[in-house]
């Protein structure tokens, strides 16, 4: 029997370990993190993702956990309403097979129809990898080292197993001057009513509070900056309230509960820029290899389709021709979204007032059948 060493076990490293199984492999999954994450930011999954879930069998598992739509509420500074985009609308600029689902849900999901036939090693990971033509030898955290026939590195953007059989970081990875934050809230604060998401944007900062359903809301920070690494050397319990703390609105509401979030997400908004997403017998998927970034929303469902795709390649082809050709099939969908993430940044923290009217003016008129199209085209929303 073949057996694949998975690194990460987020959203690409779960979704492999499933296809894997599914393949007839037996497979080793490997998470630096003590457990399984929870919370994260809600993702729109659909398209080559979506098809992927239903042909693995997770599909009715993800629509249990499908969120409930709600309207998006822009406001002032004080909190007084700028417009809003009903829910109506909401739905209809969503694609037509298209879930929208809390990033840990989708994990949870993965996890469960996983954990039953892989070998699942939480607060471990690889600190060195070597490999002949036909075997990979990797050595771990622990002190134990792992010989496999595939090692997948899906470890996300700032991937250990890309630094080791690929290089450096700076050589792959194009900034977007961006952070990104998200933790799960104790309490929401009640100027947020119902199921909604009320944000706000000042020049180059946006402050969202999501409503997901009768338990649980979330906080969104997106701001620019023209120093990522001073920000992540920072961390959030410092940047978020030296960028925020004069915002007003909710956001002293919202920085109170900061400093017990746990787990909170807090990195920069970059892609991956890898020539070959393979060497040898090692192989990277989802953020590790692309990352198309929040801005493009396709990331979760690129790294569920990618995962399928590479266990289909793998049923038919040895590992290095199966490799090849899946890279091939792949690396076009990868690239029209990392190019959808540059061309809309400019849509979460405008840089200033003209920017964030003529962002706010198609949206404002979202509900009207041709802009709700052309919102469709410009966000690739139709797949």
């Amino acid at each position: 029997m073949n057996r694949a060493l998975v690194v990460g076990a987020g959203i690409a490293g779960l979704s492999a370990a499933l296809r894997l199984h599914r393949a007839g492999w037996r497979v080793t999954v490997l998470e630096r993190s003590p457990r399984l994450r929870d919370g994260g930011y809600v993702v729109a999954f659909g398209g080559l993702g979506y098809d992927a879930a239903e042909r693995m069998g997770i599909l009715p598992a993800l629509r249990e956990r499908v969120l409930p739509s709600g309207e998006l509420v822009f406001v002032r500074p004080d909190g007084r309403v700028r417009y809003r985009i009903p829910t109506s609308t909401v739905e209809s600029l969503r694609g037509r097979r298209d879930l929208n689902l809390l990033r840990g849900d989708l994990e949870s999901v993965l996890h469960d129809s996983v954990r039953a036939h892989a070998d699942i090693r939480f607060g471990t990971t690889v600190t060195a990898i070597e490999q002949d033509d036909r075997r990979v030898r990797a050595t771990l955290s622990d002190g134990s080292a792992e010989e496999a026939d595939l090692l997948v590195g899906a470890d996300g953007l700032h991937s250990t197993v890309r630094e080791l059989v690929f290089g450096p970081e700076r050589r792959f990875r194009l900034d977007l001057n961006h952070i990104a934050s998200v933790f799960m809230l104790r309490e929401c604060p009640s100027a947020v009513a119902g199921r909604s998401t009320a944000s706000l944007t000042a020049t180059g900062r946006t402050l969202a509070v999501l409503r997901l359903d009768d338990e649980r809301s979330a906080a969104f920070f997106g701001y620019r900056t023209d120093d990522p690494d001073r920000q992540l050397a920072l961390g959030p319990r410092k940047a978020l309230p030296a960028e925020y703390g004069d915002m007003g609105w909710l956001a002293p509401d919202v920085l109170a509960q900061l400093p017990d979030a746990e787990p909170v997400y807090f990195d920069t908004v970059s892609q991956m820029r890898v020539d070959r997403w393979s060497r040898g017998r090692v192989v990277l998927l989802g953020d590790a290899a692309w990352c198309v970034t929040l801005f493009a929303g396709y990331g979760s469902s690129l790294a569920v389709g990618g995962a399928d795709l590479l266990g289909a390649a793998l049923e038919r082809d040895s590992v290095e021709v199966a490799l090849r050709e899946w890279e091939a099939r792949l690396r076009p969908e990868a690239e029209r979204k990392q190019q959808l993430g540059r061309r809309v940044k400019g849509l979460y923290a405008p840089a200033d007032p003209f920017r964030l009217w003529l962002r706010d003016l198609p949206l404002r008129l979202a509900a009207v059948r041709p802009v709700t199209r052309f919102l469709q085209r410009r966000l690739q929303l139709t797949g």
